[in-house]
């Protein structure tokens, strides 16, 4: 094996073995002008109020301001 390839299969491993997984994405290029146009349309075509009322939802359950939050992220 090359360098750089060992270099990976090492990296590779270690997570490996600290019970990590390599997960890869592949995701829509934000640089491409069709995808930029593609995600102007559908931001157009949302709905203010319901996208408000999902974001009051996400802020009412989420933990991250609360100084007495319970929970497995809550820091005490």
């Amino acid at each position: 094996m090359t360098a750089p390839a060992e270099r990976m299969k090492a990296m590779r491993d270690r997570r490996r073995a600290g019970d990590l997984r390599e997960v890869r994405l592949v995701v829509p290029d934000s640089r491409a002008r069709s995808v930029r146009q593609r995600i102007a349309l559908q931001v157009a075509h949302l709905e203010g109020a319901a996208e408000n009322a999902a974001l009051d939802w996400i802020e009412a359950v989420s933990e991250f301001d609360e100084p007495d939050a319970v929970g497995p992220h809550a820091t005490r």
